[in-house]
Protein backbone atom coordinates (compact mmCIF):
# COMPACT_ATOMS: atom_id res chain seq x y z
CA UNK A 1 0.00 0.00 0.00
CA UNK A 2 1.79 2.81 -0.94
CA UNK A 3 2.67 5.96 1.82
CA UNK A 4 -0.10 9.27 0.97
CA UNK A 5 2.10 12.13 -0.22
CA UNK A 6 -0.05 14.15 2.81
CA UNK A 7 1.59 11.60 5.59
CA UNK A 8 4.53 13.60 5.81
CA UNK A 9 2.43 16.77 6.57
CA UNK A 10 0.78 14.90 9.36
CA UNK A 11 4.42 14.15 10.84
CA UNK A 12 5.74 17.74 10.64
CA UNK A 13 2.87 18.89 12.51
CA UNK A 14 2.85 15.80 15.21
CA UNK A 15 6.84 15.90 15.47
CA UNK A 16 6.19 19.91 15.77
CA UNK A 17 3.59 19.48 19.03
CA UNK A 18 5.56 17.19 20.45
CA UNK A 19 8.89 19.26 20.30
CA UNK A 20 6.08 22.33 21.99
CA UNK A 21 5.24 19.65 24.55
CA UNK A 22 8.75 18.44 25.07
CA UNK A 23 9.96 21.96 26.15
CA UNK A 24 6.97 22.59 28.09
CA UNK A 25 7.16 19.37 30.39
CA UNK A 26 11.18 19.82 30.89
CA UNK A 27 12.52 17.56 33.56
CA UNK A 28 9.24 16.12 33.96
CA UNK A 29 9.31 14.42 30.79
CA UNK A 30 11.93 11.38 31.33
CA UNK A 31 12.06 10.17 28.09
CA UNK A 32 15.55 9.84 26.82
CA UNK A 33 17.68 7.97 23.88
CA UNK A 34 17.97 4.26 25.32
CA UNK A 35 14.83 4.03 27.46
CA UNK A 36 12.84 1.25 26.09
CA UNK A 37 10.09 0.36 28.39
CA UNK A 38 7.54 1.41 25.83
CA UNK A 39 9.14 -0.58 23.44
CA UNK A 40 8.39 -4.16 24.45
CA UNK A 41 4.77 -5.60 24.29
CA UNK A 42 3.10 -6.03 20.62
CA UNK A 43 0.40 -3.07 19.64
CA UNK A 44 -1.79 -2.47 16.96
CA UNK A 45 -1.12 -0.11 13.87
CA UNK A 46 -3.28 1.18 11.19
CA UNK A 47 -2.93 1.16 7.82
CA UNK A 48 -1.01 4.25 7.57
CA UNK A 49 1.48 3.53 10.62
CA UNK A 50 2.10 0.35 8.55
CA UNK A 51 2.18 1.79 4.59
CA UNK A 52 5.24 4.42 6.41
CA UNK A 53 6.84 2.04 8.22
CA UNK A 54 7.19 -0.24 5.23
CA UNK A 55 7.86 3.13 2.97
CA UNK A 56 10.71 3.00 5.32
CA UNK A 57 12.08 -0.05 5.03
CA UNK A 58 12.12 0.54 1.31
CA UNK A 59 14.50 3.52 1.76
CA UNK A 60 16.46 1.72 3.74
CA UNK A 61 17.15 -1.08 1.66
CA UNK A 62 18.53 1.37 -0.80
CA UNK A 63 20.40 3.84 1.63
CA UNK A 64 21.54 0.72 4.17
CA UNK A 65 20.42 -2.85 2.93
CA UNK A 66 22.89 -4.20 6.32
CA UNK A 67 21.05 -2.11 8.66
CA UNK A 68 17.71 -3.39 6.45
CA UNK A 69 18.59 -6.74 6.54
CA UNK A 70 19.09 -7.07 10.04
CA UNK A 71 15.82 -5.33 11.27
CA UNK A 72 14.35 -7.84 8.66
CA UNK A 73 16.30 -10.77 10.41
CA UNK A 74 14.71 -9.51 13.78
CA UNK A 75 11.37 -9.08 12.36
CA UNK A 76 11.21 -12.62 10.78
CA UNK A 77 12.91 -13.93 14.02
CA UNK A 78 9.67 -11.86 15.99
CA UNK A 79 7.15 -13.33 13.56
CA UNK A 80 8.71 -17.23 14.21
CA UNK A 81 8.45 -16.81 17.83
CA UNK A 82 4.61 -15.62 18.13
CA UNK A 83 2.91 -15.95 14.73
CA UNK A 84 1.81 -19.46 16.20
CA UNK A 85 -1.02 -17.07 18.90
CA UNK A 86 -1.49 -14.37 16.32
CA UNK A 87 -5.18 -13.55 16.42
CA UNK A 88 -5.70 -12.83 13.03
CA UNK A 89 -4.48 -13.65 9.23
CA UNK A 90 -0.56 -15.11 9.27
CA UNK A 91 -1.11 -14.40 5.39
CA UNK A 92 -1.67 -10.79 5.38
CA UNK A 93 -0.53 -9.92 8.69
CA UNK A 94 -4.00 -8.28 9.29
CA UNK A 95 -5.72 -8.45 12.91
CA UNK A 96 -8.63 -10.12 13.64
CA UNK A 97 -11.58 -8.38 14.53
CA UNK A 98 -13.76 -10.75 16.09
CA UNK A 99 -14.35 -10.24 20.15
CA UNK A 100 -12.37 -13.72 20.98
CA UNK A 101 -9.71 -12.48 18.76
CA UNK A 102 -9.47 -9.06 20.11
CA UNK A 103 -9.16 -10.54 23.61
CA UNK A 104 -6.33 -12.71 22.19
CA UNK A 105 -4.75 -9.54 21.49
CA UNK A 106 -4.97 -8.30 25.00
CA UNK A 107 -2.54 -11.13 25.92
CA UNK A 108 -0.47 -11.24 22.61
CA UNK A 109 3.36 -10.93 22.86
CA UNK A 110 3.41 -8.93 25.97
CA UNK A 111 6.91 -8.55 26.92
CA UNK A 112 8.57 -8.83 23.33
CA UNK A 113 10.97 -6.19 22.77
CA UNK A 114 9.81 -4.71 19.30
CA UNK A 115 11.62 -5.92 16.29
CA UNK A 116 13.09 -2.23 15.07
CA UNK A 117 14.30 -2.14 18.66
CA UNK A 118 18.44 -2.54 18.11
CA UNK A 119 18.91 -4.16 21.39
CA UNK A 120 23.05 -3.28 21.52
CA UNK A 121 22.04 0.05 21.63
CA UNK A 122 18.38 0.41 22.58
CA UNK A 123 17.32 3.21 19.79
CA UNK A 124 14.87 2.16 17.25
CA UNK A 125 16.19 1.68 13.74
CA UNK A 126 12.73 3.34 12.17
CA UNK A 127 12.58 6.01 14.52
CA UNK A 128 11.87 8.48 11.27
CA UNK A 129 9.11 6.29 10.36
CA UNK A 130 7.80 5.27 13.51
CA UNK A 131 3.86 4.41 14.57
CA UNK A 132 1.91 7.24 15.60
CA UNK A 133 1.43 5.45 18.75
CA UNK A 134 5.20 5.24 19.68
CA UNK A 135 4.75 8.98 18.85
CA UNK A 136 2.59 10.28 21.22
CA UNK A 137 3.75 7.74 24.02
CA UNK A 138 5.61 9.61 27.15
CA UNK A 139 4.15 13.00 27.48
CA UNK A 140 -0.12 13.36 28.92
CA UNK A 141 -2.46 12.44 26.69
CA UNK A 142 -6.61 12.20 26.58
CA UNK A 143 -7.63 8.93 27.52
CA UNK A 144 -10.33 9.27 24.72
CA UNK A 145 -9.45 11.91 22.45
CA UNK A 146 -13.19 11.30 20.58
CA UNK A 147 -14.66 12.57 24.23
CA UNK A 148 -14.26 16.19 24.46
CA UNK A 149 -16.08 16.24 27.76
CA UNK A 150 -13.29 13.09 29.40
CA UNK A 151 -10.16 15.28 30.32
CA UNK A 152 -8.99 12.11 32.07
CA UNK A 153 -4.97 12.04 30.94
CA UNK A 154 -2.46 9.32 30.74
CA UNK A 155 1.40 8.94 30.52
CA UNK A 156 4.00 6.83 31.01
CA UNK A 157 4.47 5.56 34.48
CA UNK A 158 8.50 6.76 34.14
CA UNK A 159 7.09 10.58 33.71
CA UNK A 160 5.37 13.20 35.54
CA UNK A 161 6.57 11.77 38.74
CA UNK A 162 5.30 13.53 41.71
CA UNK A 163 3.70 16.11 39.15
CA UNK A 164 0.50 18.12 40.60
CA UNK A 165 -2.65 17.45 38.12
CA UNK A 166 -2.50 20.73 37.17
CA UNK A 167 1.32 20.37 35.75
CA UNK A 168 0.31 17.21 33.93
CA UNK A 169 -2.88 19.27 32.44
CA UNK A 170 -0.23 21.84 31.23
CA UNK A 171 1.54 19.42 29.50
CA UNK A 172 -0.79 17.77 27.38
CA UNK A 173 0.39 16.56 24.07
CA UNK A 174 -2.49 17.46 21.30
CA UNK A 175 -2.37 14.69 18.40
CA UNK A 176 -3.61 15.70 14.94
CA UNK A 177 -5.83 12.93 15.14
CA UNK A 178 -8.62 14.33 12.56
CA UNK A 179 -5.81 14.92 10.19
CA UNK A 180 -4.91 11.58 10.52
CA UNK A 181 -8.75 10.02 10.19
CA UNK A 182 -8.52 12.26 7.02
CA UNK A 183 -5.58 10.16 5.64
CA UNK A 184 -6.86 6.86 6.47
CA UNK A 185 -9.93 7.66 4.93
CA UNK A 186 -8.31 8.47 1.86
CA UNK A 187 -6.41 4.93 1.80
CA UNK A 188 -10.02 3.23 2.08
CA UNK A 189 -8.76 0.53 4.71
CA UNK A 190 -9.62 -0.35 8.20
CA UNK A 191 -7.02 -2.83 8.72
CA UNK A 192 -4.31 -2.93 11.34
CA UNK A 193 -1.04 -4.86 11.69
CA UNK A 194 1.37 -4.83 14.27
CA UNK A 195 4.93 -3.77 13.46
CA UNK A 196 6.53 -6.87 12.64
CA UNK A 197 4.61 -7.83 9.55
CA UNK A 198 5.18 -4.28 8.35
CA UNK A 199 8.74 -4.23 8.92
CA UNK A 200 9.12 -7.77 6.11
CA UNK A 201 9.77 -7.37 2.86
CA UNK A 202 6.70 -7.57 0.53
CA UNK A 203 5.59 -11.25 -0.21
Amino acid sequence: MPLPPRDSELIQIMDTELARTTHISGSWLACRPGCTQCCHGAFAINALDAARLSSGMESLRQSNPTLAARIEARAQSWLAEHSPNFPGNLATGTLGKSESEQEAFEDFANDAPCPALDPATGLCDVYEYRPMTCRVFGPPVRVEPEDPTNTALACCELCFIGASEETIAACELHPPHAFESEILTELDSNIETVVAFALIAPR
